[in-house]
């Protein structure tokens, strides 16, 4: 059936001097989303394996989940994984301290907002990101492992992103880490109780998942996984990599 719908043009709607200018800028705002992913990719590429670590911003040095997260990402950088946090403050400056002090690479994938970002000054790379959309395609593409320390909305927000591309198969399987069982409790029981419990996921996908409370058990934890399968992405991993 065909629409007799009529969709107004950016002509109709504004004048035609205004209707150029905005589609030039909107044109040339593409090249800077193009800009920040050659970057990435090129920048990245290489750290392979790497984890990725989310957390809250509004923690501070001294506070349990930020002296873990340190001694976490040095065991992990000194097991030979790159650490990749988001290179501002709280569990991400924990994240590059404890990566920065250890053997391999720690990486920030820093993000211009309105508040609560100041960069941290413990990244061999430094990556500064416009678009949100970008930098979550770099935390996710190069990751070998994902691990969530306590946080708010943007930590929330990147686990259901991983959760997402893993169940959708558009991602490649790699472990997925909560710590601080404590913490999390109530949420995968909510996930339990009424995500799963409603048929809203499919059974067996918050095995997805793991919750570990010891630094060390989640180095542990991502060696296990990969005891069966290379940290290199298979070919036809990357082939879907490119679709994220």
């Amino acid at each position: 059936m065909i629409s007799s719908k009529q969709v107004p043009q950016l002509r109709a709607i504004a004048s035609h001097e205004r209707s150029t200018t905005l589609k030039a800028r909107e044109s040339w705002h593409i090249f800077g989303i193009i800009s920040e992913f050659v970057e990435a990719t090129e920048r990245l590429a290489e750290i392979r394996p790497a984890v990725s670590i989310f957390g809250s911003a509004r923690v501070n040095a001294g506070h349990r989940w930020y002296e873990l997260t340190v001694e976490l990402a040095r065991r992990l950088s000194d097991a030979g994984f790159a650490v990749i946090s988001g290179g501002g403050p709280g569990i991400m400056e924990a994240a590059n301290r404890g990566a920065f002090a250890g053997k391999s690479v720690s990486v920030g994938l820093n993000i211009q907002l309105p508040h609560e970002q100041v960069s941290n000054r413990y990244q061999d790379i430094s990556l500064t990101f416009r678009h949100f959309f970008a930098r979550k395609v770099a935390f996710a593409k190069y990751a070998t492992g994902f691990v969530a320390v306590p946080g708010g909305f943007g930590t929330l927000d990147e686990l259901a992103e991983v959760l997402t591309l893993v169940q959708t198969g558009m991602g490649r399987r790699i472990p997925i880490i909560l710590v601080d069982s404590k913490f999390w409790k109530g949420l995968i029981d909510w996930f339990r109780d009424q995500v799963e419990g409603n048929a809203l996921i499919s059974p067996g996908d918050l095995d997805l998942i793991q919750i570990v409370d010891d630094p060390a058990e989640v180095v542990e934890a991502i060696f296990d996984f990969y005891q069966t399968r290379g940290f290199v992405p298979t070919e036809h991993e990357g082939e879907r990599l490119l679709y994220l």
